[in-house]
């Protein structure tokens, strides 16, 4: 491609930081021994991998002996609930409860886990992602081994109260684990303070790269190996270490500046506020308990892929949802959870931004888009469809809004009879104004 590209999937997969990438070739061609050997030039393989942990133990408020290398996010959820249901399940500790808005990794190993006999709770969320404590409370039994959230959601970003559901699985005497792949380092984790069990985390979602990630386990925390080999990792995760990719790891997360994320999220919420501005358009997700870097918006009427295809070809990169799941027909199931129907979850995009995105970006990105949704919207039968549906029934109201123009007492009555009549009272108000001059 000739003209610049502007990266907002941060969601996805984020650019490796240039002192990331200088942090690991020394791996592969100097340093190169094998992480396990006892020699001196393993030796020197070891103290990378050494060190990182200690950067990433010291930045979770754990000790370096809690902390797991895998190859990524979704090897460290399939351990952590796996592994703790086989390690606990002849005590009878065989109840799991998760969300309807995990990630499809925790999603689908609870499905494989329910055929080896785990009993699982999907709680249901608000219609902003939310889940509530209480909830987690009422679901709780005397066999329920462990609580299992996604903190930051990699769809629509909703953050969770950690805290205090972390409070509640200590008081009940229940694991908790959190997946934090989307939030690690863009919000607050604290395993004490938290009273988290059991952490998810990966790099390339954090400027690292891709293929190694981490799980926290805290000590005392009855867990068994899922897959067998020569005893790496404490005997939890065999596998020759990937010394490369865990220097870049620990080197990613020591660079991690929190101050970098006040200008991501001062940038999320112009860019929030300046897309609303289109009409028939809204915010998916909690608007204050929110990643600071994601960005999800319905566009009535209109196809999300559409609208990516056409950014595209500004050089703008977005994405229609998760990209692990990308590659399927299959409808969001997050969406769904917060109660989105079919149309208004295919005319979803999440825009996730990263320390390198620039406000500049961010400007072309606003001035590009309204005319882009315009142009779309002209095209679509269903935004055509509607227009002619609509266009019937405005004769049919238009003496009742000329009424209600005069009086606010009847605000609330006349909104639900637009509703009733299949109209939204925004668009009609616009309108009729529009007509009126």
């Amino acid at each position: 491609m000739d003209q610049q590209i502007i990266y907002l999937d941060n969601a996805a997969t984020t650019k490796v930081d240039e002192k990331v990438v200088k942090a690991m070739l020394p791996y592969f061609s100097e340093k190169y021994g094998n992480a396990s050997s006892m020699h001196n030039f393993g030796r020197l393989a070891r103290e990378a991998v050494d060190n990182s942990r200690k950067i990433i133990a010291k930045s979770l408020n754990a000790n370096e002996e809690e902390i797991y290398f895998t190859s990524g996010g979704t090897e460290s959820n399939n351990l952590a609930l796996k592994g703790l249901f086989l390690a606990n399940k002849s005590s009878g500790k065989n109840h799991i409860i998760t969300t309807k808005i995990e990630h499809d990794c925790i999603l689908q190993t609870c499905r494989w886990l329910e055929k080896q006999g785990a009993k699982i709770t999907y709680i249901d969320v608000d219609k902003h992602g939310l889940v509530n404590p209480l909830d987690i409370t009422k679901a709780i039994t005397p066999n329920t081994l462990v609580v299992s959230i996604i903190q930051g959601n990699n769809e629509i970003g909703t953050l969770q109260d950690t805290a205090e559901i972390g409070r509640i699985c200590k008081s009940k005497g229940v694991y908790f684990h959190i997946d934090a792949c989307q939030s690690f380092t863009k919000s607050f984790i604290d395993v004490e303070k938290q009273n988290l069990d059991l952490v998810t985390i990966n790099a390339h979602k954090i400027h690292g790269p891709k293929g190694v990630g981490a799980l926290y386990v805290r000590k005392g925390v009855n867990i068994q190996a899922i897959q067998n080999g020569g005893g790496h990792e404490h005997g939890l995760r065999s596998g020759t270490e990937n010394v490369p990719g865990i220097a870049g790891f620990g080197k990613a997360v020591e660079i991690a500046d929190k101050k970098q994320l006040k200008n991501i999220e001062k940038l999320r919420d112009y860019l929030i506020k300046n897309i609303l501005k289109i009409p028939r358009t809204r915010l998916n997700g909690a608007s204050k308990e929110r990643l600071c870097n994601n960005v999800n918006i319905s566009f009535r009427d209109i196809e999300g892929e559409a609208i990516a295809s056409h950014l595209e070809n500004y050089g703008i990169i977005v994405s229609t949802g998760s990209a692990c799941a990308s590659h399927t027909l299959k409808k969001s199931h997050v969406l769904r959870a917060i109660g989105l129907n079919d149309l208004e979850i295919n005319s979803s995009i999440r825009i996730s931004l990263s320390k390198f995105t620039t406000k500049k970006e961010i400007d072309k990105l606003i001035r590009v888009l309204p005319s882009i949704v315009n142009t779309l919207r002209t095209m679509s039968p269903v935004a055509n469809n509607q227009i002619n549906r609509k266009g019937g029934k405005m004769t049919k109201i238009k003496d009742k809004f000329t009424e209600f123009a005069g009086s606010f007492k009847n605000e609330g009555e006349f909104e639900e009879e637009l509703e009733e009549e299949g109209l939204d009272p925004e668009e009609v108000e616009n309108k009729h104004f529009e007509e009126e001059n």
